[in-house]
C-alpha cells in the first residue's frame, strides 16, 4: 500500500495553526526564533510536514526546541506532557518485534520512527528536552540504544522521576501501555 506523504491544503492550514499556536504559547522553549521564519522553511519541506503531521496525530504535540546554526534547520521535537499516546505499547525495534512468540505488540519504536521520517531520542537529547520541562512524569520513552547494549538484547527507556531523569534497560521486546517514544525532526 503507497501512503500519499502530502498534506491537502486544508490539512497544511490546520496543522500550520496548531503549530503556530503552540509556538506561541510556549516561547520558553525557543527564545530569540521567529514563527515567520519557522514558516517559511516548513512550507518548502512537504515531506517534513507530513512528519510534523504524524507527530501531531500520533500526540507528540511538536514544538520548535533549538536551531542548529551550523546545518540552517530548526528543531522539533515532541513535547507532549507523557509520551505520545499513538506510540505507546511498543517494542523497541523490528528484531525485537520478530523475536516475540506471542503477545505481539501491532510495531516497533524504532520502526514507526522510520515510517514517520524522524529521529527516535538519544539520552542526551532526552535530558536536554527534560530542561525545558517535566515530560514523563508517568510514562516512559524508549531512547536510541547503544549497538552494545541491543547486541545483548536489552533496549533502553527513560522518564522524569523526583525531580530526575531515570535511564533504565529492559529486554528489546518488552512493551507496556505507558511506554512510547518521543521524536526529533529538523527541518
Amino acid at each position: 500500500m503507497n501512503i500519499s506523504k502530502k498534506l491537502g491544503t486544508d490539512q497544511r492550514a490546520e496543522l500550520l495553526g496548531i503549530l503556530k499556536e503552540r509556538f506561541e504559547k510556549n516561547k520558553h522553549r525557543h527564545k530569540d526564533l521567529e514563527w515567520q521564519k519557522i514558516q517559511e522553511k516548513i512550507e518548502t519541506k512537504t515531506d517534513k510536514l507530513w512528519s510534523l503531521n504524524e507527530m501531531e496525530r500520533t500526540g507528540g504535540e511538536p514544538d520548535v526546541i533549538g536551531f542548529d546554526k551550523n546545518h540552517d534547520e530548526y528543531i522539533y521535537c515532541d513535547c507532549s506532557e507523557e509520551s505520545p499516546i499513538g506510540r505507546r505499547s511498543i517494542c523497541y525495534d523490528q528484531d525485537a518485534l520478530d523475536t516475540r512468540k506471542t503477545n505481539k505488540p501491532n510495531h516497533s519504536a524504532i520502526g514507526m520512527a522510520i515510517e514517520m521520517g524522524i529521529e527516535i531520542l538519544t539520552e542526551e537529547q532526552y535530558r536536554d528536552l527534560q530542561k525545558l520541562g517535566n515530560f514523563d512524569s508517568k510514562t516512559s520513552s524508549w531512547i536510541l540504544t547503544p549497538p552494545a547494549v541491543r547486541r545483548l538484547g536489552g533496549a533502553l527507556f527513560a522518564d522524569f522521576r523526583y525531580g530526575n531523569v531515570f535511564v533504565y534497560h529492559n529486554g528489546a521486546e518488552s512493551y507496556y501501555a505507558a511506554r512510547g517514544f518521543r521524536g526529533l525532526l529538523r527541518i
